[in-house]
C-alpha cells in the first residue's frame, strides 16, 4: 500500500520541525533511551500504528534493547523483566494515551511520581504527546509497514530542522 501523503521536507518543513523539536526536547531531558523506546512502542500498540511499531522496535534493537522486552510489552503487567520505573512509565503512557473519562486517575499519578521528578514527568508526558502525534500522521496517511530501516528518518529530520 502506498502512503496517501509522504512528508516533503520543503513543503512540510514547519510541521516536521515542530514534531522533530518535540523529540529533541525529550532527548535533552535525560530520560533513558530504553524507557523512551518502550513507551513509544507501547503507545503505538495501543493506537494500532504498525509503521511506528516497526520503526521503534527496529531503532530500539539497534540501540541495544532486547527483542524479549518488545515481545512482552503488550503484556508488561505480567512480565517481570521491566523495572518499577519502566512499569510506572508504561502505566502513565497508557493512561495519558487513552484518557478514560477524560482524566488520568490519581493513583496512576501517585505511582508515577514515586519514580519520576516533576521535570522528568513533564518530559515523559511530552514523549507520549509526541508519539501520539506521530501515530496520527502515520495512521491517517497510511504509511507502509515493514520496510523501515533503522535510522533512515535521520535525513528527513536533518532536512527539516
Amino acid at each position: 500500500m502506498a502512503a496517501r501523503i509522504s512528508f516533503n521536507p520543503t513543503r512540510d518543513r514547519d510541521v516536521l520541525a515542530a514534531m522533530f523539536n518535540l523529540g529533541a526536547t525529550v532527548r535533552r531531558s535525560g530520560l533513558e533511551h530504553s524507557l523512551a523506546s518502550l513507551v513509544k512502542v507501547r503507545v503505538s500498540q495501543i493506537n494500532g500504528c504498525g509503521f511506528c511499531i516497526d520503526m521503534h522496535t527496529k531503532d530500539g534493537r539497534a540501540e541495544g534493547e532486547t527483542e524479549q522486552r518488545f515481545y512482552l510489552l503488550s503484556a508488561w503487567r505480567e512480565a517481570s523483566i521491566y523495572s518499577d520505573r519502566e512499569r510506572a512509565a508504561l502505566r502513565w503512557a497508557e493512561a495519558v494515551t487513552k484518557l478514560d473519562h477524560q482524566h488520568v486517575p490519581d493513583e496512576i499519578y501517585a505511582e508515577v511520581r514515586k519514580h519520576f521528578s516533576e521535570q522528568e514527568l513533564v518530559a515523559l508526558t511530552l514523549l507520549i504527546v509526541e508519539i501520539n502525534g506521530w501515530n496520527r500522521f502515520a495512521i491517517s496517511f497510511q504509511y507502509p509497514v515493514g520496510d523501515y530501516q533503522p535510522g533512515s528518518l535521520q535525513t528527513l529530520r536533518t532536512a527539516a530542522t
